[in-house]
């Protein structure tokens, strides 16, 4: 195994992060790396000047999402190999430098976003369109967009064919 490869995991909590841990873990040992487990906290600007900011708090309450989310990725079977770290400050910044060299970067799909039916959220879209690596984007089973419809061609529907897929009985 490369002693400097490594597999970052954005992990928030949700069930796509969780599902992003138990991936990495099966695609590491096959790029010869480790996986690392990053859960990201910030203050969130907005209330800078009217609460007094409990860091102490914030990290605490990140630390206890990692733990939980590597619990039920793994239960009693970690990764030897697994690393993990908090890390303060925004998500998609701190993932994209915390993957800089690394063989991969996984997130989740959360997309607890404003915008109902986009594929991507905030966070996997600034991973995706800033990491120096491959980025893998996991959705799980539960994710809202599953009832959306797409069209797999244009040749299709001209053939008379009705293509359109409800995603959800893949």
């Amino acid at each position: 195994m490369n002693a400097e490869g490594k597999v970052v995991v954005g992990v928030d909590g949700s069930d796509s992060s969780v599902e992003a841990l138990r991936l990495a873990a099966r695609l590491a040992p096959g790029l010869g790396a480790r996986v690392h487990a990053v859960a990201c906290w910030h203050f969130p600007e907005m209330y800078a000047g009217y609460i007094p900011p409990d860091f102490e708090a914030f990290e605490t309450s990140a630390a206890n999402i990692l733990a939980q989310s590597i619990e039920k990725a793994y239960g009693p079977d970690v990764p030897e190999t697994l690393t993990s770290e908090l890390v303060r400050g925004p998500a998609p910044a701190k993932l994209v430098e915390a993957a800089a060299g690394a063989a991969m970067l996984v997130v989740g799909r959360r997309g607890h976003g404003g915008f109902m039916g986009l594929h991507l959220g905030s966070v996997s879209t600034a991973c995706v369109a800033h990491a120096e690596c491959p980025v893998l984007v996991v959705h799980t089973n539960d994710d809202h967009h599953r009832n959306h419809h797409f069209r797999r061609s244009a040749a299709s529907k001209d053939a008379g064919r009705d293509t359109s897929v409800d995603t959800a009985k893949r």
